[in-house]
């Protein structure tokens, strides 16, 4: 059976059975989320009535915490199949395996004319994830994506067992979520003149302006939508570098004693970019009411506070900033941006948060409740770890999906180096150099998108897709050592999956290369030959 995540222990007996139009379907407590997803996703792509007095073969849903978070148990034999999760997330991902476990139609929203009856296989399946962090970051800073959009991804990530959506929510090029207290920052920062068509090299814009934001509402909807598939949604505010879009809305943000910050714009192309956020009390002020808007809308304990890519040149000439560095008695620029990530990480953890942020928060001492992404390579995740802090690691040379899938020039603007389906497969989240108990501390992983030349919601499935069940499988299953995974199985296994994918409407690289209509011809990229460095 060709399951992607791979189960860690599945045991076949020969022999199916049948679902009839109507089957019986039973939920203790705690399944209850499950049978519901069964009722509502699973029924109509199968045309089947999921009827509590049916005859025939029952689906019994139930929860058995001696299983363990996350694990489930699913037992299918002539009688019908047995679901038993640890907790209710357990039997969701359960639910999840019963999907794959039927025809790749299963995936559809309605069942076709004429389709084959529906059979499951008799079979005993046993799994639990490996990392509790099995994440996937969609950037819908830099190329606004709907409300639909971001739910359509929920609901592939659920399909595999994938559970934190990092959302990318502010940058130079767009601020997406609404600030009551704040309206500029979707009045002003949500919308940009127009568009660099990929990196700086291209000569090509997009003249039409770009933007959109999501309401608090929206916000509440994706949150509640991802909640009821166990994913746990985290924002993105980045503080103090990419904050362009928020300094065009209120200029005060910006070092205006360096620069004239009112003249700035929401930024229209790419790259790192120097004006970055004062460091004063009322810039503290002002990203404490915008977390405290947001904390009010997302529950989960992490709060993702940014700290990359933040250039300290308008620190070094500003007065505002150095006074501020003698007053906090710190020693350069960088520790003056580890104070301003200290102060949130305390004020966070006051309200009972934790924050994280990317591996440059590193610089100048990091919060002692701070977790890291380890973006720029393991070095930043084996640091924080060595030190006692929590990592996800996702580094870019081996999971960042915007960069370009194969060497040949048909691949849509090429990005750095070359990221194959068997590269992400055979990536290994935790350094061997950790001790087991420095491991621990590497609670998850994930797989980035950044969506700057990535314009369309078609594009960004090209780039995602397939690549992003390669990460799944390593999030989840036990694999062995990247030389000694069977590359071979898991690609014999994808010729399945990918029928999964035609189902929902995905439109995912193919494995001999692009469609002609998923080619960008003429719009230039920035290649790098080679494999990238390992660091």
């Amino acid at each position: 059976m060709d399951l992607i995540p791979q189960a860690r222990l599945v045991r076949t007996e020969g022999g199916s059975v049948e679902l009839g139009s109507r089957v019986r379907l039973e939920a203790g407590a705690g399944a209850e989320g499950a049978a519901r997803w069964m009722r509502t996703v699973l029924a109509p792509a199968l045309g089947v009535d999921f009827d509590a007095d049916a005859d025939g073969p029952a689906v019994r849903l139930a929860v058995d915490p001696d299983l363990g978070p996350e694990a489930y148990r699913l037992t299918v034999t002539p009688d019908g199949v047995r679901l038993t999760g640890g907790d209710a997330q357990g039997v969701f991902w359960g639910t999840q395996t019963v999907r794959q476990l039927l025809a790749p139609a299963a995936y559809r929203r309605a069942p076709s004319p004429g389709a084959a009856p529906w059979t499951l296989p008799v079979c005993d399946i046993a799994d639990r994830p490996r990392f509790h962090w099995r994440g996937f970051m969609l950037d819908v800073a830099r190329h606004f994506m709907p409300k639909d959009g971001v739910l359509r991804h929920l609901d592939l990530m659920a399909a595999h067992k994938l559970n934190v959506l990092h959302l990318h929510l502010t940058d130079d090029q767009g601020w997406r979520p609404e600030i009551t207290r704040y309206p500029r920052l979707t009045e002003v920062g949500a919308w940009r003149h127009r568009t660099k068509v990929g990196l700086k090299e291209s000569p090509l814009w997009d003249e039409r302006p770009h933007g959109g934001y999501y309401t608090q509402d929206d916000l509440r909807e994706i949150v509640a939508y991802a909640g009821s598939r166990h994913i746990t949604v985290v924002p993105e505010i980045d503080i103090p570098g990419h904050s362009q879009a928020a300094i065009a809305a209120y200029p005060e943000l910006g070092n205006s004693d360096v620069v004239d910050t009112a003249a700035l714009p929401v930024l229209d192309h790419w790259g790192v970019n120097p004006n970055v956020l004062a460091p004063t009390e009322a810039t503290l002020r002002f990203y404490e009411g915008v977390l405290t808007e947001l904390l009010d809308i997302f529950p989960g304990t992490f709060v993702h506070i940014g700290g990359d890519e933040c250039p300290k040149e308008q620190w070094r000439a500003s007065p505002t900033a150095q006074a501020r560095i003698a007053e906090l008695g710190v020693r350069d620029e960088d520790g003056l941006q580890s104070a301003l990530i200290r102060h949130f990480d305390r004020w966070l953890a006051d309200r009972g948060r934790r924050l994280i942020g990317w591996d440059e928060i590193l610089e100048g001492g990091l919060a002692p409740g701070a977790a890291v992404s380890s973006w720029q390579g393991y070095a930043g995740g084996v640091a924080a770890a060595k030190a006692g802090h929590d990592v996800v690691m996702c580094p870019q040379s081996q999971v960042y999906l915007d960069w370009r899938q194969a060497p040949g020039a048909d691949e849509p603007v090429p990005i750095a180096h070359v990221r194959t389906l068997e590269d992400v497969y055979r990536f290994e989240p935790v350094p061997a150099e950790l001790t087991a108990a420095e491991a621990e501390h590497v609670i998850g992983t994930q797989a980035n998108v950044w969506t700057e030349v990535l314009d369309s919601p078609r594009a960004v499935d090209y780039a995602v897709y397939p690549r992003l069940a390669a990460l799944a499988e390593v999030a989840w299953s036990p694999l062995p050592p990247p030389a000694e995974r069977d590359w071979a199985g898991f690609e014999a296994r994808m010729r399945t999956h990918y029928a999964r994918l035609d189902a929902l409407g995905v439109e995912y690289r193919p494995p001999g290369g692009p469609r002609p209509w998923q080619r960008r011809p003429g719009v230039l990229g920035r290649p790098s030959e080679g494999p990238p460095p390992i660091v």
